[in-house]
Parts: C-alpha cells; structure tokens; sequence
C-alpha cells in the first residue's frame, strides 16, 4: 500500500512540475501529458527490475558501467577522426546506447554466474569450456528425490554448476506437502538432499528464477530452460528423457549411468543368488544381485528361500534396467531332483 501510494505521488509531482516548468516550449497540457507518460515509463521499470534477482541486477549495472566505459573510448576516437557536427554526434550518442543496452542485457544474462563468496575464479567458472555453457546442469524433482545425484556429486564425476528452477522448488515443495505420506516423505527426503548438496563447499549450486509463464508442464518449462541456458538436464525420468531428445535437448539419465556402471555378465559364467520368489512363467524363479538386477532362473520354484549357483543362459537389456536370465547348475538340478524323487517315494 505504501508503495502504491508512493508512486501515485510520484506521478502527480512530475506531471505537475511538467505542466508548470513547461520543457521544450511546449503547452502545459502536452507537458503534463508527456511528464505523466514518463513516469508512468519509470514506473514500468521499477518493476521490471524488481522482478530481477539481486546477482542478476548487479550484473546488468556492472554491464552498463564497462558498456558505457566502452562508448567513451569509441566516442574519443570519433572525435578525434570526424569533424564536429551533426554527424558525429549522433555517431557518439547511437554508440553510447548501443554499448550500454548490449552491456546491460549480457549482465544481466550472466548474471547467475557471479559467486562473491568464490573470487574472480568462481566469477568466469561458467564461462570454461566450449560454449561457455557446458559446465551448466540443471536438476529435474526426479532426479533431485533419487537422492543418488549427491552421492555421484561427491565422487567428482559430476562437474560445474547444479542449476535448480524455481519451479522444480515449488514442484518439489508441493510433493511435500501431499496428503500422501509416501509422496511427502519422497518430497521431504528431495529437500534435505537439495540442502545437503548446497552445503557441500565443492559443489555450487544456483536457484534461477527463469521460468515460462505460458507453460503449463514441469517438463516443458524443463526442456524450454535447457534451450535457452544450452544445459543437459539431469534426471531419471523416462518419459521426460524421450521428450527432450525430440527436442534436441541433452539429457544425463542417471538410470543409464547406473545400467552402465554394473558389472558385464556374459552367457556361460556363473553365479551365486538366494532365490526370493516365484517368477511368472511356469516353475521360474526369481533372485536379484546386488546392485538390485533381476536373474530369472528356470526350474527354481522349488528352491525359493535357498542360494543356488545358475549358469547363465542371457542377459535381456530394457528400457528399465538389465534383466539376467539362468539355469539351475547341472549339480544343483540333480539334488534338487533326488529330493523330488526322495519327497514323492516317503
């Protein structure tokens, strides 16, 4: 309300200094007119830069002082080559403005990168490599409740700066905050991983304020952000892994990684695996190693609750993970058979 009435005043004071002082020669109705437009103008860009973040105004300021130290260079040397005239001064006055809007909108672009807590080392961090962007990553809420991006993080595998939406924040928080209890202990778990990794003083990560008004879907404003900050996204969603590679759009699946990181199992070696349960063809059943990989293993319904060693027959790469697909070893199977034998005579 103070603010309302602060620019109210605001208005009237310059319509009415307009409108007596009378600038220009003009009538003091078209100055009025004219006093009230731009404060009205003045207005609109109060908001506007309201609407910024503090690293993202500082960075426009600080690129509209070296656009305008640029201009002043440029404007010695015209002054030095052209004569004085209309000519050069319109020369000097379009490359003042032009290196001060160019200066103020590349700040302001970069202005996320500033890091006054890591010096001028951390300042150009998002500037290494090619493109200047590569080292950029932004977090989906998948990826973020896995909880499993902390700890690639920590290994170092994982380089440059974690890019967090606002957006992925209140979608995160929204999950939370659900009725459900699973749904809010997922959404709880993503913050504390989120507050963990920000906590880690080898890791940077940066909450943006970008985001698509017109866009209705987490996904897209995802896709849309990864277009505009040239960044792969970071997730575990399937689905959002195929709609972004229509898009173009790089994506670090951390299911793929996971999927690529387990141990090659080739038909032929053996293994050892405790048979936990029934499988869904006849008399199958079903283990998993440890890094959570399924082995289907003919005739075993009879072995459930026992460690058997299988020789492996295949191994079935899905979209989902890796499935390992066996047989009861050939000593194995005759035990089992003479205890069948052994159960059906007593």
């Amino acid at each position: 309300m103070d603010l309302a009435v602060i620019r109210v005043l605001f208005v009237v004071v310059l319509t009415a200094a307009c409108f007596f002082l009378r600038p220009f020669g003009l009538q003091p109705w078209t100055s009025a007119i004219l006093g009230a437009m731009a404060a009205a103008a003045v207005i609109v860009f109060e908001l506007r830069v309201r609407a910024l973040s503090i690293k993202r105004l500082l960075g426009a300021v600080l690129g509209s002082l070296l656009g305008i130290a640029g201009a002043a260079l440029f404007g010695m040397v015209l002054g030095g080559s052209l004569p004085a005239g209309g000519t050069r001064a319109l020369l000097q006055l379009f490359v003042l403005m032009l290196m001060s809007y160019i200066g103020l909108m590349v700040g302001a672009s970069k202005g996320d990168l500033l890091n006054f807590t890591g010096g001028l080392a951390e300042l150009f961090a998002g500037e290494r490599g090619a493109g200047g962007k590569r080292s950029l990553k932004i977090l989906d809420t998948s990826a973020i409740i896995d909880g499993r991006i902390a700890d690639v993080v920590d290994t170092g595998f994982l380089e440059g700066t974690l890019l967090v939406p606002e957006f992925v924040l209140r979608e995160l928080q929204t999950v939370a905050d659900s009725s459900d209890n699973s749904r809010r202990q997922r959404g709880r778990r993503g913050l504390d991983i989120l507050q963990k990794m920000q906590a880690n003083p080898l890791l940077s990560v940066q909450i943006i304020e970008d985001d698509f008004p017109q866009l209705r879907e987490v996904d897209l404003k995802l896709i849309e952000l990864a277009k505009k900050r040239a960044a792969p996204i970071v997730t575990n969603d399937f689905n959002l892994s195929k709609v972004a590679q229509l898009h173009q759009v790089r994506v670090l699946n951390l299911n793929d990684l996971a999927n690529s990181l387990k141990p090659l199992v080739l038909p032929g070696e053996k293994m050892n695996i405790v048979v936990l349960k029934e499988g869904k063809e006849y008399n199958q059943g079903v283990g998993y190693l440890d890094d959570g990989t399924m082995v289907v293993v003919d005739h075993a319904r009879r072995m459930i609750g026992r460690a058997v060693e299988i020789t492996v027959t295949s191994v079935l790469q899905t979209a989902s993970g890796k499935m390992i697909f066996g047989k009861l070893d050939d000593a194995g199977l005759k035990s089992e058979q003479v205890r069948t034998v052994t159960e059906l005579s007593s």
